[in-house]
Formats: C-alpha cells, sequence, structure tokens
C-alpha cells in the first residue's frame, strides 16, 4: 500500500510540473519545437511573464526565427528597460537576422543592433558577452557605417579588466582582423598561458590556419590535445595534413584514433573523417585505398557533394 503511495504521489508531482519548467527541459534537450508550443500556450494566459516571454524568444532563436525571437525581447526591453540581458538578447537577436538578410536591407537595423550592445554594456558594467559582441560589431563592420578597430579595442580593454583570458582573446581576434599577426598571436599565446582553455587553442589554431601556417596550426593542436584529451582535435589534426598536404602519416594517425574513440560528443560525423583519409591517400597517390574511404564518406552522407567531387578527382589518378 505504501509503495502505491509514493508511486501515486510521485507521478502527481510530474503532472504539477509547471509548463515554464516544462519548456527548459525541452530547451535543455533542443527540442526547441516543443519548447515554443508549450510557452505559446503558457503566455495566452499569463502574457505578462517574463520568464516565460524570454523562453520563448530563446525557442525561437534557437531555430533561427529571428523576427519571432526579436518580437520577444523586444517586449521584455519595454518591460523592464534596465535589464541588460534583454538588450543583449534582443541586439543579438537583430544581429543575427541582419546576417540573413541582404546587406542594404541589413544597414537599416545595424544602428539598433549596436545601441541594443552599448545599452547592456551600459547597464551592466560587467557584462562580458555584451562586450564580446561590440568587439566582434566594430571589427565586422566598414568604417563607413560605424566599424572601428580602436573602438573595439576599447571594449577588449574592458573585457581584459573583467577577464584576462576574454580580454586577451578579443585583443589577439581585433589585431588578427587589423592585419597585425604578430600582435595577434602574442596575445592568443598570452590567453593560453593565463587560461589555457580548449577555445584559446581553437582561436590560435584558426589563426595560423588563416595566415597559412598549417605546421603551427598541428603543432598547437598537439599540445591542446596532450592537455585536454578531446577526440575531436585528433579529427582537426588531420583535416589541416589533409587540406594542407602536410604531415601526412601524422594525419592518418589522428584520424584512425578519432575515428576509433568517436562518440556523438565529437561533433563532426565519422564521414567526414573517412573523407580526409581519402584525401590523403590521394596525396600519397595511393587510388585504392583513396577510393575505398571516399565510398565509406559516400555511404554515411550521400548527399554531400564535396565527397562526390573528391571520388571524381580520385578516380582520375
Amino acid at each position: 500500500m505504501y509503495r502505491f503511495f509514493w508511486i501515486f504521489f510521485i507521478s502527481a508531482l510530474g503532472l504539477s510540473q509547471s509548463p515554464k519548467t516544462n519548456a527548459q527541459q525541452f530547451m535543455d534537450k533542443k527540442q526547441y519545437q516543443n519548447a515554443q508550443s508549450e510557452m505559446q500556450i503558457y503566455l495566452e494566459s499569463n502574457p505578462n511573464d517574463k520568464e516565460a516571454i524570454e523562453l520563448l524568444g530563446d525557442a525561437y532563436g534557437h531555430q533561427k526565427k529571428w523576427d519571432e525571437s526579436i518580437n520577444q525581447y523586444e517586449k521584455l526591453v519595454k518591460k523592464e528597460p534596465s535589464n541588460a540581458d534583454y538588450h543583449y538578447k534582443y541586439g543579438g537577436a537583430l544581429g543575427m537576422k541582419a546576417l540573413s538578410i541582404s546587406k542594404i536591407k541589413a544597414l537599416g537595423i545595424i544602428g539598433d543592433v549596436k545601441s541594443s550592445f552599448l545599452k547592456a554594456a551600459e547597464l551592466d558594467s560587467k557584462h562580458i558577452d555584451a562586450r564580446w559582441a561590440l568587439v566582434e560589431l566594430y571589427v565586422s563592420l566598414p568604417g563607413i557605417v560605424g566599424g572601428s578597430f580602436s573602438k573595439a579595442l576599447k571594449y577588449a580593454d574592458e573585457l581584459e579588466n573583467l577577464s584576462k583570458v576574454d580580454g586577451y582573446l578579443a585583443k589577439g581576434y581585433v589585431y588578427e582582423y587589423d592585419d597585425e599577426p604578430e600582435l595577434a598571436e602574442k596575445y592568443y599565446r598570452l590567453a593560453i598561458k593565463v587560461g589555457g582553455s580548449i577555445t584559446c587553442y581553437e582561436k590560435l589554431t584558426s589563426f595560423y590556419e588563416k595566415q597559412n601556417q598549417p605546421d603551427k596550426a598541428i603543432g598547437n593542436m598537439e599540445v591542446a590535445q596532450q592537455k585536454h584529451q578531446r577526440n575531436s582535435l585528433h579529427y582537426q589534426i588531420g583535416k589541416v595534413a589533409a587540406d594542407y598536404n602536410i604531415q601526412l602519416e601524422k594525419g592518418e594517425k589522428c584520424l584512425n584514433a578519432y575515428l576509433s574513440n568517436h562518440s556523438a560528443k565529437d561533433g563532426v560525423p565519422k564521414a567526414w573523417a573517412y573523407y580526409r583519409l581519402a584525401q590523403i591517400h590521394k596525396h600519397k597517390q595511393n587510388k585504392t585505398e583513396a577510393l575505398k574511404w571516399i565510398d565509406k564518406a559516400i555511404d554515411g552522407l550521400p548527399d554531400i557533394d564535396v565527397f562526390k567531387e573528391e571520388k571524381n578527382t580520385i578516380t582520375k589518378l
């Protein structure tokens, strides 16, 4: 009897779980459409619940429904204009919309994007995300519409005061795009020295690849792999080796390790590792092995055009 009582009690608790809790659980599981539906129904009878409005805006954003997301965050900004996070999310949704439309149309909303991020930074002197957004915005915009490396560095300085790692990464990012590679490398290395997170290594690796320095990129990833033991770095090393036709034995070894230890959390499907192995064997002029791996890649992801193009190239060896 008591066992039945507890089963009933626990079941009742589950049934009484709030819609917002349900929505958050859907968000955590990346079931964004379900979270959207849950909050739409809930808001019909609770239209002023700011937490629910924010959840709905987040659900729309994860589905790239930018207009709908903007609408929800705009409601929040109007309801609570002193909330830095609301301004930040509103500016972010506007910014993502700007990236999804024509450049001419985007010009019409860039001012609102910037003012939203500036307001968030003004309201919260410790808002790291808003300052990162401003760094990226000032770097990416042409000078004629408000881009400015000096303003980007101003917010990078503010980031450094809040977090050495973020500040150094931001400065590396600014100097990279301002065509100051020595300064960019200096600050990326400082970020690794101070923080040593996987993100720091990834930023420096990306920088080396853009600078056409694949050997340095591989070396940096090897250090990161030794420190962080991330299987995904095996794939990245193999990718650079295959793309640049360098250190092919090391690249092949890393790709095989990636495949042996692969799990869903690694992110990159196995088919892409097969493709990289096909590239490596193509570079080695080993047509039979190259065809074996590219066929496995196509079997795994048959709709990827670059795999089919690579097979045509290999067939002509």
